[in-house]
């Protein structure tokens, strides 16, 4: 079995076990990158000599077993949103197109301090924008399982990057979906944590009530042992959550018998693909038969979460994408009059289409004016969704429900209508209105509620060994 098809657990085990070095697996995914990247496009910037340094060091670090974690000597990739010491960090956008950082993110700094090993950061839509990855600034990402269709975004460079074995495992960030929508798109793995569980310093911020990073992986294994090391309290960030991160993988054999599933009306819709409903009922068919109960829940104001999404978001974009003037870094129109000639030109020409769109309307509902009838209206929205998930968990351990109404969408399909496209992540934006953990899995979604992805990852998991979805691989 090639290198590049194996799980982060079993190369672990065969580093430790020294039938293979972090030097031969890393030159591996390099060449693996070397070979399918042009059909795939998941990268923006590899970073082949710094992999293969920090592949010596992992394989110093497992000669003197100097501390050694399931992570070291892995291959990983991070979406182009955290900031890499030393390594260009675009978010996919021609603002930043030569930014480059002077200090690692804290997700970065774990990944690294745990011996993994950085192969490069992955497209993305631009700033996070989108459900497509058609918006970034440099070039469109493809879905290696179908070239004419698209990844999912706006995470869909490490989704891709994953589902075409260019890395072991991925970092993205999730603001309305966009871990778990892609991994849906590409058939892998991808875990949304709790708000807060995992730092968001020196990650690029697009809507900051919203954002969280978590992992694309090749299986739930692989998820909870990136989790361990991402997760935790981080005092350069005010909305980490301090408290003690458990060994993850320590919840995956407990099984599901015995948990209650609630499976909310709201989310089998009218319009839903017909194919992806199969899936998903058969999905649950499956955990029923592993002796989980199925239990009936409402979450009644799922109806407006796209709305309340898209005002709350766009609202933070605004805000947080003010920085972005010229002035202090990126990019910079020189030819300009003054002072304000040079803002509107700079940003003019660094931001694209969809992002422009999402601060004019952040902008307006934030006016004065319009604050209290949009923004103010949908924050008390927001709380009402919050608590649909707080009574419906009263009542059941996990919700399971859909990841996308559709399967991968074909390139070009929506990117002309902004709403359609918005609809795409109507099943995973009330999860981030809620602050709570989701996992996609081929095939579906799994909701727990705060600080419990334990329960969510043993349930994803018992699904994952009565199927054989995760084994399977693209043609690529």
């Amino acid at each position: 079995m090639e290198l590049t098809s194996l799980t982060i657990h079993e190369l672990s085990e065969r580093l430790s076990r020294k039938e293979v070095s972090a030097v031969e697996v890393t030159k591996a995914f390099l060449g693996r990158i070397g070979e399918v990247d042009g059909k795939t496009r998941a990268y923006i910037t590899v970073t082949a000599e710094a992999a293969l340094e920090a592949a010596e060091r992992a394989d110093g670090m497992l000669a003197r077993k100097d501390d050694v974690t399931p992570m070291t000597g892995i291959p990983v990739s991070v979406k182009d949103i955290f900031c890499t010491r030393g390594i260009r960090t675009t978010c996919a956008s021609k603002i930043l197109g030569n930014f480059i950082p002077p200090y690692d993110s804290t997700v970065v700094k774990k990944l690294k301090g745990s011996g993994a090993v950085l192969l490069g950061k992955t497209n993305m839509d631009e700033f996070a924008m989108g459900s497509s990855t058609e918006n970034s600034a440099f070039f469109k990402t493809l879905n290696p399982w179908a070239p004419d269709r698209v990844p999912g975004g706006s995470s869909g460079g490490s989704a891709a990057a994953m589902a075409a074995s260019e890395c072991a495992a991925s970092v993205g960030t999730d603001t309305g979906g966009s871990i778990r929508q892609p991994a849906a798109c590409c058939g892998v793995v991808g875990l949304k944590p709790t708000y807060g569980r995992v730092s968001r310093f020196g990650m690029v911020a697009f809507a900051s009530s919203l954002d969280q990073a978590g992992p694309f992986t090749r299986d739930v294994t692989d998820a909870a042992i990136m989790l361990k090391v991402m997760a935790g309290h981080d005092p350069l960030d005010s909305t980490s959550v301090n408290m003690e991160v458990p060994d993850y993988r320590s919840f995956l054999a407990a099984g599901c018998k015995g948990l209650k599933v609630g499976i909310p009306k709201e989310y089998f819709i009218e319009g839903m693909d017909p194919d992806v409903e199969k899936a998903v009922r058969d999905a649950l068919d499956v955990l029923k038969g592993a002796g989980a109960e199925l239990v009936p829940v409402s979450l009644p104001h799922t109806e407006y979460a796209v709305a309340v999404y898209y005002l709350v978001a766009t609202a933070e974009a605004s805000s947080n994408l003010a920085r972005y003037d010229g002035v202090k870094y990126g990019l910079r129109v020189n030819e300009a009059g003054n002072l304000l000639d040079m803002y509107k030109k700079t940003r003019d020409s660094g931001f694209g289409g969809e992002v422009k769109r999402r601060i004019m309307l952040g902008t307006y509902s934030l006016s004065a004016g319009y604050y209290e009838a949009y923004y103010k209206k949908a924050s008390q929205v927001r709380t009402l969704v919050r608590d649909d998930f707080s009574a419906a968990f009263k009542t059941c351990d996990v919700i399971a429900t859909p990841t996308a109404p559709t399967a991968a969408f074909r390139l070009g399909e929506k990117i002309e209508d902004p709403l359609t496209m918005y609809l795409s992540d109507i099943f995973t934006i009330s999860c981030n209105l809620a602050g709570i953990p989701g996992i996609s899995v081929p095939c579906g979604l799994i909701l727990g509620w705060k600080v419990d992805e334990g329960t969510v990852l043993r349930t994803a998991y018992a699904y994952e060994q009565a199927t054989e979805w995760h084994k399977r691989r693209p043609a690529i």
